[in-house]
């Protein structure tokens, strides 16, 4: 239980030393985003080819990864149901809170988390390829399929569904575009491929990737504490309970259902607790990068990344207290 207590110090201090120093104007609006492009562009992805090229292929294999992807499918589903059935939400709306509901941070804070708390970033790392591969080209093609004008092209002032495939389909694939040449998907998939065939990398080349990889975390929690400044959140009027369910849904129900998960698939009691933990973080950032990008539902997905990234930690230590 100490080692948890003192991973979140160690993470809450880095993001109050980010609030600071926005909030003693070192650091001012829009320059926040020089740490995020180079923690993005250098610092992560050798962190996550440092991270997996040194990994046993067998837990970057692990079940672990299955039972956490089926677990968000899952809520995001039952967020779908409930938007139906209650908040009549339009598609772009609904697809964002989806994904509110079940794409995890395991970048920004399930890093530090895998880091600090579960003592192997491997668990994590293979979960962002699958998220970028899988999860964000989905998310994408469906907002892409709500936009007019540039959506279809040629065919915008045509009616009907079919333009609208059209379109769809021409998302999807600059999506999966967009997924290929991802700085962090590149460095996950070499370093994976590094693993399993048991390459050897010379400290000419390790050292300098290691040394960079190890500014990532202080980098992307020093950018999100400088975020925080200035931000209020679950003003009334703004969709407090599609905020309210979508956060109720990734801290409550995902972890519920990845332990259930877990103990039907017969895993071991670490792979339980590690499956549990990654259920239990925060929705991840690149989700409001996508509201705000396409323009819809911004307020609700930053309200729930908010929410979502401080209620964690206590959830966090609750199961770690359980099961670790």
């Amino acid at each position: 239980m100490f080692g948890v207590l003192q991973g979140f110090a160690l993470i809450l201090g880095i993001i109050g030393a980010g609030y600071l120093t926005a909030r003693f104007g070192v650091v001012q609006g829009d320059q926040r985003r020089v740490l995020n492009n180079v923690a993005f562009f250098v610092a992560t992805p050798a962190l996550l080819f440092t991270v997996l090229r040194q990994s046993d292929p067998s837990i970057i294999l692990s079940p672990v990864i299955l039972i956490t992807s089926l677990a968000a499918i899952i809520v995001a589903t039952v967020f779908v149901i409930a938007s139906r059935l209650w908040f009549r939400r339009d598609l772009a709306t609904t697809t964002l809170g989806a994904a509110c509901s079940g794409y995890v941070n395991a970048n920004n804070l399930g890093l530090p988390v895998a880091v600090y708390i579960l003592g192997d970033a491997a668990y994590v790392a293979p979960l962002i390829l699958v998220q970028l591969i899988f999860f964000a080209p989905t998310i994408l093609s469906m907002l892409e399929a709500t936009r007019t004008g540039r959506l279809v092209d040629v065919d915008a002032d045509a009616d009907g569904p079919a333009p609208r495939r059209r379109g769809a389909l021409r998302g999807a694939f600059a999506a999966l575009g967009r997924a290929a040449s991802n700085p962090i998907i590149i460095a996950s998939v070499l370093g994976l491929i590094v693993a399993l065939i048991g390459l050897p990398i010379p400290e000419i080349v390790s050292a300098p990737l290691e040394m960079l990889g190890d500014a990532a975390i202080p980098m992307v929690l020093l950018s999100f504490g400088i975020s925080l400044r200035g931000q209020r959140a679950l003003q009334r009027g703004t969709g407090r309970a599609a905020v309210f369910t979508a956060s109720a849904l990734k801290l409550l129900l995902m972890p519920v259902i990845a332990w259930s998960l877990a103990v039907a698939f017969g895993l071991g009691a670490h792979e339980i607790f590690v499956a549990t933990i990654i259920a239990a973080l925060p929705t991840a950032q690149n989700v409001y990068n996508y509201a705000a990008t396409y323009r819809r539902a911004e307020t609700t997905v930053r309200d729930t990344v908010f929410l979502t990234t401080f209620a964690s930690l206590p959830i966090i230590a609750a199961i770690a207290w359980l099961l670790g």
